[in-house]
């Protein structure tokens, strides 16, 4: 976990601009599927709410990450800003994943989130839903080895 002293850009109080580019590191972390780099982002006592989960702590934050991944298979994640001000943000979100029997899933949510003066993340409250999908319904078709292309559309472009 990231030292509370060590600043985590873009900082607050957030701008429309500031507050985007912090959305998109956030989905660039979760899609490198590693609950290390994804921890980095958050406070060392950070709770989370996901779905029916309350979570408090980089251990905690890190051990539910890597349950999450071993369950969620080809994970492929977009975020899309919702809404903003001074040290919080609101995203929506939509995520593409298969269980190891091969049913494929589209989960869609929305998360707040609050940061402390270096851009850390103290707060992250997610309400989430899973759909199954056929797997030729999936629209989130990326290369694995790295985040969404840049030229890869977002939420709203999908029609999502």
């Amino acid at each position: 976990m990231t030292e509370p002293s060590e600043p985590r850009p873009p900082l607050p109080p957030f701008t429309l601009e500031t507050a985007t580019l912090k959305v998109r590191r956030a989905e660039d972390a979760w899609n490198s599927v590693d609950p290390e780099r994804v921890a980095k982002a958050y406070t060392v006592d950070s709770r989370w709410r996901n779905r029916d989960e309350f979570l408090q702590g980089g251990p905690a934050i890190v051990a539910f990450l890597d349950r999450k991944w071993r369950r969620e298979l080809g994970y492929r994640l977009i975020k899309e800003i919702w809404a903003f001000a001074d040290d919080r943000i609101a995203v929506r979100f939509a995520y593409e994943y298969r269980l190891a029997s091969g049913e494929w899933f589209r989960a869609y949510g929305n998360e707040n989130w609050a940061f402390d003066e270096n851009g850390l993340m103290g707060e992250r409250h997610a309400s989430i839903n899973d759909l199954p999908i056929q797997a030729a319904e999936r629209l989130f078709l990326w290369d694995r080895s790295g985040p969404r292309p840049a030229d890869h559309p977002g939420l709203s472009s999908l029609g999502l």
